[in-house]
């Protein structure tokens, strides 16, 4: 069994980011109408079961273990018909992903738990996180997709969840994901800027993000994303990283922008503030110490990278 993981360099960054360790081998292109089946025969087929946004784990041993097998999937009441499969990993063990029927029954060694407070806590291993977040990605894909986009009819699944078809007209969908631009804006002379939307925690401060539209380049997006929400120009755009973000289903592209103008007058509708951050500052934000307890986000965040590639003078 392949393993793309391989061929990646190990200390690539986007690789230390939330949901971004999944090494499973997808094998898409050679899925077909009996792939499904055979997964869930396979003897260690692992089931990552959801309800209500959130994972089903079995609590009794060191850390929450969200992977069931058929069995135990079964008398869980995973909905199998619908489930979809994620790919194998290097063994060649199938990961699939299934929503449950209703909530599942009370019990002290089960519970759900959120996507978001998993990778915060750390619970799993990068692998089976980055598992998570592409079974949260498409499960939530094929539940906005039950009907045709073109004549109204029902779609039906094919390739064990790679894609969907209208049962009338047979237009064909494959899941999406929606790009986002997220940037560390820098002067160049030892500042950046940050910004709190109006949902952030208290004392939380952020890089500033927003979705590339339709015939727009990243650095265009950059651009005007920064422009829009705060007042800044921006002049050179580098990559830096990006993320998988299954909330619901898109790709945070990490990029450092050089700003070319100073005066912040930011979009008071987007943001509730935003500001110039001295690198001292932002070092003690990242290191829990700041003088007012400003914060920053955690490192399964692209942001924190982006904001400690800056902190670190590593532009």
């Amino acid at each position: 069994m392949k393993d793309d993981s391989e061929q990646a360099p190990a200390q690539e960054l986007s690789g230390l980011t939330g949901f971004a360790g999944n090494r499973l081998w997808r094998d898409g292109e050679r899925r077909n109408g009996d792939s499904l089946a055979a997964a869930l025969e396979h003897p260690d087929a692992r089931i990552f079961l959801t309800h209500d946004g959130q994972w089903l784990c079995r609590t009794d041993g060191a850390a929450p273990d969200p992977s069931f097998a058929k069995p135990a999937a079964i008398e869980c009441r995973a909905n199998l018909d619908d489930c979809v499969l994620l790919g194998f990993d290097p063994a060649g063990r199938p990961s699939l992903a299934a929503a449950i029927d209703g909530a599942p029954a009370p019990a002290d060694d089960l519970a759900l738990i959120g996507l978001r407070s998993i990778a915060m806590q750390a619970f799993l291993d990068p692998d089976t996180e980055g598992q998570l977040g592409q079974a949260a990605h498409l499960l939530g894909w094929h539940a906005r997709n039950r009907f045709c986009a073109r004549c109204g009819k029902p779609t039906a699944v094919e390739a064990a969840g790679y894609r969907r078809r209208c049962t009338s007209c047979g237009d064909v969908v494959f899941p999406r994901t929606d790009p986002v631009t997220i940037m560390l804006v820098h002067d160049g002379d030892g500042r950046c800027v940050l910004g709190r939307q109006p949902h952030f925690p208290e004392n939380f401060w952020s890089c500033l993000a927003g979705f590339v539209e339709a015939g727009e380049t990243v650095e265009a997006a950059v651009r005007r994303e920064t422009l829009e929400e705060s007042g800044l120009t921006v002049g050179s755009v580098r990559y830096l990283a990006s993320q998988p973000w299954p909330f619901p289903g898109s790709l945070m592209i990490g990029c450092i922008a050089h700003a070319t103008s100073r005066d912040i007058d930011f979009d008071a509708d987007e943001l509730e503030a935003c500001r110039w951050f001295a690198r001292d500052e932002v070092q003690a934000m990242l290191a829990g110490e700041h003088f007012d307890a400003l914060a920053v986000p955690q490192r399964f965040a692209i942001a924190h990278h982006l904001i400690k590639a800056f902190a670190d003078d590593a532009l």
